[in-house]
């Protein structure tokens, strides 16, 4: 392995025996310190919000090295999904009108039904999960898939 490295044999082995280099010392030290920051704000954090903080903890490095080691540790910060608008009133198609108008003390049975439907967000598009009707007068329904 020493004649492909080009390296003599007690070069390697003096290698092998050597003491960890200031740097790497600080470099494990401050390992320690960002991954602290990172899971104490839930991987919320990024390389210039943790590096703001080590500043303000009193430690020396510069942002780059705050990158190389959050990338070198595989941290990375969890983003915020963006909004996402999903209903459109602003078109021109015609609206019905409101039969109820919010009055929903009914005298006779069968005169008025409610629906809903219930649907949740997923990875492949909404999920539906039914309409429930319901006769405001017995205020008792089924669950219709």
């Amino acid at each position: 392995m020493c004649q492909v490295l080009a390296v003599s044999r007690s070069g390697f082995y003096d290698w092998l025996d050597r003491e960890p280099s200031q740097r790497e010392i600080e470099n494990k030290k401050l390992k320690l310190e960002i991954a602290k920051i990172y899971w104490r704000h839930s991987g919320r954090y990024g390389s210039p919000r943790i590096h703001r903080q080590l500043v303000k903890e009193g430690h020396n490095c510069n942002i780059k090295r705050v990158v190389r080691l959050m990338r070198v540790m595989g941290l990375r910060a969890i983003q915020k999904k963006k909004f996402k608008k999903t209903t459109d009133s602003n078109h021109n198609l015609p609206l019905k009108e409101n039969l109820l108008n919010r009055n929903f003390d009914v005298s006779e049975p069968n005169k008025v039904w409610a629906s809903d439907i219930t649907y949740i967000p997923t990875a492949e598009g909404w999920l539906y999960l039914g309409c429930s009707n319901r006769s405001l007068f017995t205020k008792s329904g089924w669950l219709v898939d």
